[in-house]
């Protein structure tokens, strides 16, 4: 199941079989200005993952040219709680994501053809 909202995404998992992840978590962002970035998105992370909660303070803040690579660090977090790498599981909320991605891409007021710093690709 999953549900989105501007600002907001809720994605929650119930194991099927002993063999499967469970997960119930809430992924919030906001633009903010970094001092060294300038226009960047911080996310929280909050809910659990395989029965154990997250940190208060698990989250990451992405500039405004690596903002739409969350899923990247969303997943390296599940990973941190317990999700196996070899699982998919939140990558079935794909389309959920095209939400949120496009609301970044609002938030942030990015357009196709902005730069890239050259840095960031490294």
């Amino acid at each position: 199941m999953a549900q989105f909202e501007p600002g907001h995404l809720h994605i929650e998992r119930h194991a099927l079989n002993t063999n499967d992840v469970s997960y119930d978590l809430h992924i919030d962002y906001e633009v903010v200005q970094d001092p060294k970035e300038g226009k960047a998105m911080q996310f929280r992370m909050r809910g659990s993952i395989q029965g154990k909660e997250l940190a208060k303070d698990e989250g990451f803040t992405l500039s405004k040219d690596q903002a739409f690579d969350f899923a990247r660090y969303v997943t390296q977090v599940a990973e941190k709680y317990g999700i196996p790498k070899s699982a998919s599981s939140l990558g079935s909320s794909h389309k959920y994501y095209d939400l949120m991605f496009e609301d970044v891409r609002e938030k942030l007021d990015v357009k196709s053809g902005d730069p890239i710093k050259p840095e960031h690709l490294e």
